[in-house]
């Protein structure tokens, strides 16, 4: 692939990037990015052969982005005395994020895990994803090694995958009285993870 054909086909990708975080996934259509883009509306098929590829390349960003925002919080989970944060902390803090991010970027989110629209097998999809997943069973096996960590982080990740989204719906305020996620977020670990010790 030529500098030039590599310049278009990560301009197609951040059009999209910002299609999604500005319009949604309802508005990621390969005409639409084309044309944003200031190209013909079969140029995206030179570098993505389907809308599949396009979608998870759009989607491999939103991962990178959380996955960064994650890595950087559990690297940097120094105390002031100079040890580490407990996992039980860093946990808290990578579900903060996750429910942050969900939240702030509700498109992307919303397509980053959309696996009926993705290619989850190429595009190094997988790779982008999957770390998050393990960081949140790791920390989970570190707190409660008396359990499955995968099953118990599989059911945290969807409990607070749930929060996010209906939290972004405007449900979970209205059926709860809540203004802030936070103590929700917290439930949910106590939920999984039994209270956190005193």
């Amino acid at each position: 692939m030529t500098e030039q054909e590599a310049g278009l086909r990560a301009r197609l990708v951040a059009v999209g990037v910002d299609l999604v975080t500005q319009e949604g996934v309802q508005a990621l259509s390969l005409r639409e990015i084309a044309r944003r883009a200031g190209v013909s509306h079969g140029a995206p098929r030179r570098y993505f052969p389907t809308h599949l590829e396009l979608l998870s390349a759009i989607a491999r960003e939103g991962f990178a982005e959380l996955g960064a925002e994650v890595a950087e919080e559990l690297r940097g989970g120094e105390e002031p005395g100079g040890g580490k944060e407990s996992p039980r902390a860093q946990l808290a803090a990578l579900a903060r994020i996750y429910v942050g991010f969900a939240v702030s970027h509700r498109g992307m989110y919303e397509l980053m895990f959309r696996h009926d629209l993705l290619e989850s097998n190429s595009l190094g999809l997988r790779e982008t994803s999957l770390p998050l997943f393990n960081s949140l069973a790791d920390l989970v096996s570190r707190v409660r090694p008396d359990v499955r960590a995968p099953d118990v982080a599989g059911a945290l990740w969807a409990n607070l995958h749930g929060i996010a989204q209906l939290w972004g719906w405007g449900s979970l305020q209205l059926a709860t009285g809540a203004d802030d996620v936070e103590p929700l977020v917290r439930a949910a670990l106590d939920a999984h993870l039994g209270p956190e010790p005193r």
